[in-house]
């Protein structure tokens, strides 16, 4: 399934009414997060020895008719798997009746990052149009997830240095020797609305409750043992009911706060 689809699927919509109106980028966010949990709850169905070799004989027939065609990606739409979820599947079963041993799983990422490494040109061609026509799994996507993340992080640092706020980035506290780091800790902890903060995190995703509880877990509430409270910016949004941990330390916006007040409280 792709965003012209989705649009019109109600089945992949969030029941909350600050969808109307939202940019396209929050929607895409949304989309993402979504479809991501959707394939996470078929996964298995699609990993059974039997689904493979039904999805690996029908790849075989339809690339022995017409080479040049979509086969791989048009299977992948059809029984609604991430077109390159399913070309891993086909690359993994390719190489493990043309090796004599099974391919790891180093080799396998190294070819779906470059589908001319595959020692199939056609295999090769069909894995390629996976990975180029998914939009929300594959090396392609990642990257571009990588690229908006850390475009982010770098706003976020100019909107710092532009209220001339003193901090540290991730990259100077890892050298100090923390394994686990918010984006920027303030030297100097400020106060916003009302509460105080000592790092921001940036997040380029909308905040919605799977993820917002998985960060919490893995991310905010280590943040907070070790730095104190904070804020967590979800540029594209996010469920305003999350925002529920105010008074326990962790602050959630949709964009950088405009009523910074530093310690000598006068207006950042």
């Amino acid at each position: 399934m792709n965003w012209q689809t989705w649009r019109h699927s109600p089945s992949y919509l969030l029941p909350h009414p600050f969808l109307c109106g939202q940019s396209q980028a929050t929607l895409l966010s949304i989309f993402s997060q979504e479809y991501q949990k959707h394939i996470k709850r078929t996964h298995a169905k699609h990993h059974t020895p039997e689904a493979i070799e039904s999805y690996y004989q029908r790849y075989l027939n339809g690339v022995g008719k017409n080479g040049a065609a979509p086969v791989l990606l048009e299977l992948a739409n059809e029984v609604d798997y991430a077109p390159s979820l399913m070309a891993r599947i086909i690359l993994e079963r390719f190489l493990q009746g043309h090796e004599q041993t099974p391919p790891s799983k180093s080799v396998i990422n190294s070819m779906l990052r470059d589908p001319s490494q595959i020692p199939d040109g056609v295999l090769a061609n069909q894995v390629y149009q996976c990975i180029v026509n998914d939009c929300c799994y594959g090396p392609l996507v990642d990257c571009i997830k990588h690229a908006i993340g850390y475009e982010h992080e770098v706003l976020l640092r100019d909107l710092l240095l532009k209220k001339n706020l003193s901090f540290l980035d991730e990259d100077q506290l890892r050298a100090k020797g923390y394994d686990k780091t918010p984006d920027f800790i303030l030297q100097v902890p400020v106060a916003v609305e009302g509460h105080i903060i000592h790092w921001i995190e940036s997040k380029a995703s909308f905040g919605d409750e799977c993820s917002h509880h998985a960060y919490l877990h893995g991310q905010f509430w280590s943040y907070w043992n070790r730095f104190g409270p904070g804020l967590v910016i979800y540029w594209y949004g996010f469920i305003q009911e999350l925002d529920c941990n105010r008074e326990r330390g962790i602050l959630l916006k949709a964009s950088f706060p405009t009523d910074i007040v530093t310690l000598c409280h006068s207006t950042a």
